[in-house]
């Protein structure tokens, strides 16, 4: 009798798991910057794998909260099934490790599911490069503001409310 109950508990947590997991999110493998992104040259040319580490923070955290986060090479807004657009809208890189990092990065995002528009957010996360920042670069420290990001992604992907300020809004 124990192995009965016992296979009907694992039958029954394997089918929870998989409701979880059944309507997968797609997401751009490399999460653009916005057409109106304030975003100064020397970022742009020096922190290149800034989209490809939200985009990848995004999936890798959405297995957390049991989100099946898909990445793509390129997405279709209007495709069957659910896809969020995302864009880098800001990052921001003042100070330095001498003088203390200061930075910040912001983007947002629409969930649309079936080609009709759920939810939308806009995220914001600032970061004076945590423990022995003075041994980081400024790219590293933007990195952390997008693996902040991709985790308060993530959660929202869990249940979007439409309109949402994720993160330091």
């Amino acid at each position: 009798m124990l192995k009965k109950s016992t296979l009907a508990i694992a039958v029954l947590a394997s089918s929870f798991s998989a409701v979880s997991f059944a309507d997968p999110v797609v997401v751009q493998s490399a999460i653009p910057y916005a057409a109106d992104a304030r975003i100064a040259q020397n970022i742009r040319n020096e922190c290149t794998k800034l989209g490809s580490q939200f985009a990848e923070f995004t999936q890798e955290f959405g297995k957390k909260f049991k989100v099946d986060v898909q990445l793509a090479g390129t997405i279709d807004t209007a495709a069957k099934g659910r896809v969020l657009q995302m864009e880098i809208t800001e990052a921001v890189s003042m100070g330095n490790a001498f003088m203390g990092h200061n930075k910040y990065s912001a983007a947002r995002g629409t969930l649309y599911e079936n080609g009709k528009k759920v939810a939308e957010f806009e995220a914001r996360r600032q970061s004076m490069g945590g423990a022995f920042a003075g041994y980081k670069g400024s790219c590293s420290v933007l990195g952390r503001t997008m693996k902040a990001m991709g985790k308060d992604v993530a959660q929202w992907l869990q249940a979007p409310n439409d309109k949402a300020l994720l993160g330091d809004m």
